[in-house]
Order: structure tokens, then sequence, then C-alpha cells
């Protein structure tokens, strides 16, 4: 029997090529590559095994897309041919998405606005407590009696 000897060079291209030996937990949801100029989430299509097409309309609608799995081969799936959307990535009634990160910004901006439009409104109720043209209680002149007068 004829012993082959490796030189060192096959055996740093096959340790490069094998599998971690150490076992790892498995999350629930696995990670994606990074797009640049894009964000990612997972969005919901069905919950309990019902679909859920007000959430994903409003997700569509908002700009958000799903994410192709052939453009993310580092997402293993089991195919059961039961996807809603043809070449998407689906975990659990979970469907991965992705928008552009100028949409989040524009997103950002908006509900920021909100935001500091809902604190002036509270800020300006609460301000006119010193202002007597604006009282935050008006105090009542008449009484009111019980039995005789």
């Amino acid at each position: 029997m004829d012993k082959q000897v490796r030189t060192p060079r096959e055996l740093e291209q096959r340790s490069l090529a094998e599998r971690p030996k150490a076992w790892r937990p498995q999350g629930q949801l696995p990670d994606l590559n990074p797009e640049p100029g894009y964000e990612f989430k997972w969005v919901r299509v069905s919950i309990l095994g019902l679909d859920d097409p007000k959430n994903i309309a409003t997700s569509f609608g908002e700009g958000w897309e799903p994410v192709k799995a052939s453009e993310h081969p580092e997402v293993t799936l089991f195919d059961t041919g039961k996807s809603r959307i043809p070449d998407s990535i689906e975990i659990g009634g979970l469907l991965a998405c992705k928008i552009p990160a100028e949409f989040m910004q524009q997103r950002a901006d908006h509900y920021n606005q909100k935001t500091e439009a809902a604190m002036r409104a509270v800020d300006s109720n609460f301000m006119r407590e010193g202002d007597p043209r604006m009282p935050l209680f008006k105090n009542r002149d008449t009484t009111t009696t019980f039995g005789k007068r």
C-alpha cells in the first residue's frame, strides 16, 4: 500500500474548506450579508399559519421589498414549496426584506418632526398655566347647596 504524502499547501487548502469543528448555537433567524445602501428587516407575513395581508401591504407600501434568496447564498433554506413569493427568504412566517437606506432616513426625519410637534404642543399647553388669559382650570363662581336655603 502506497502512503500518500501531502504537502503543507494541500493541508492548508483543505483546512480552509472544512467546516468548523466546534458546535455553535443556531439563531432563530439567519444574519444576511449586508448590501451597501440597504437596510434589512424581517416582515411578518403570517401568524399561527394565517396570512397577514395588512402587515405585508403596509410594509411594501413603505418601500420594503423582498430579499431574493439567489442574492444571499449564505442563507440555507429548506424549500417546502409553500413560499408566498418566489425566490424569497421566508422563515416561520417572516419574510426577509430590504429598503434603501435613504428611505429609512426620510422615515426617521418624518417621525422626528411629528415628535417635535407633539412636544411643542405639550409644552405650550403647560406654559399657558402662567398666563391669566389662558388658565388651565376655570374657577366657577356658582355654588351648590343641599337642603334648606
